[in-house]
């Protein structure tokens, strides 16, 4: 496993170290990845996922020795990082953090390189002025109490019957990720009272079905509709990610008709194929026609009553 190789992304080379070490073993049906397979599915889904995480902070999960090894959440740009990854400092409780940006192919490829199998972004860009409180993505995360996916559809098609303009997106965990563009004018507080007040409504109309609580006993065999994502400093997983799991399976964009296919679940594409999905643009340029709340709030309010 000694040894490097010169990738070549973008304008840049980048050197991969170890490309042979296993970082996916193969368990069971699952097959084995490399880290050579992990550089090369993202250089490749690059110009898919870039769009995704350009000018969002970053924290990177990273898996060093794979999925037997332990894992280690990175917020913080590292002194030996190259000079060329851009940086964003951001300010927390009691001081800042510095965290990456994922910009180029490039950088995909080092983060690779660094065993980064997952990307979890910030739901807000860096904006001129240097502001990061503005998001211009809204999350509601489904997840099921147990491996049944039908809950999981009819969740989402619950938020669908709500008229925001919305895009799907299977986690390559559990459950899926429904999506809302926002026009970056409302602030992580305003949206997070947003995506409470959709949740509570939809578990009020269907209690049987689905909670809000995040305790994990205490939510029964009811889907959890997650929105604690919508928050400063928190971060949802990026379109295209690897997730941690047995077979490398991805977080990947899907149509609302794609909702209806028997075959769906949320580990449905992996390295080997999430490429070819991305190829068919499933979101068709949804995310770029960001809208303000105020319809949906309205909407909102006239079905509360």
């Amino acid at each position: 496993m000694a040894g490097t190789r010169s990738v070549r992304a973008g304008r840049r080379t980048v050197e991969v170290h170890r490309p042979d070490k296993v970082l996916f073993p193969g368990e069971g049906s699952a097959k084995e990845y490399t880290k050579a397979d992990l550089v090369a599915y993202y250089r490749e889904v690059a110009p898919y996922m870039l769009p995704h995480l350009r000018g969002r902070p970053l924290m990177l999960e990273r898996y060093p020795d794979g999925l037997g090894g332990p894992r280690f959440m990175q917020k913080n740009v590292q002194d030996h990082d190259p000079e060329w990854i851009r940086r964003v400092e951001v300010s927390k409780e009691g001081g800042t953090v510095v965290h990456p940006v994922c910009d180029d192919t490039a950088t995909l490829v080092y983060l690779a390189d660094k065993a980064c199998l997952t990307l979890h972004r910030w739901l807000s860009r860096v904006s001129r002025d240097g502001r990061v409180d503005r998001p211009d993505r809204l999350v509601f995360d489904l997840d099921p109490s147990g491996d049944d996916f039908e809950p999981v559809r009819e969740a989402a098609r619950l938020l669908g019957e709500l008229r925001l303009p919305s895009a799907l997106m299977t986690t390559g965990s559990r459950g899926l990720h429904v999506v809302v563009p926002l026009d970056g004018r409302h602030d992580f507080d305003e949206v997070r009272e947003f995506a409470k007040a959709v949740a509570d409504t939809l578990t009020e109309a269907h209690p049987e079905r689905l909670t809000t609580a995040a305790r994990r006993k205490d939510r029964g065999d009811r889907l959890y509709l997650d929105i604690q994502r919508n928050a400063y400093a928190q971060t949802s997983v990026a379109p295209f990610s690897v997730r941690a799991k047995p077979g490398a399976p991805v977080a990947t964009p899907l149509t609302w008709e794609q909702l209806d296919d028997p075959g769906l679940g949320p580990r449905r594409w992996t390295v080997a194929d999430a490429v070819e999905q991305a190829r068919t643009d499933p979101w068709e340029g949804l995310l770029r026609r960001g809208r303000a709340l105020g319809p949906a709030r309205r909407r909102l309010n006239a079905l509360r009553g």
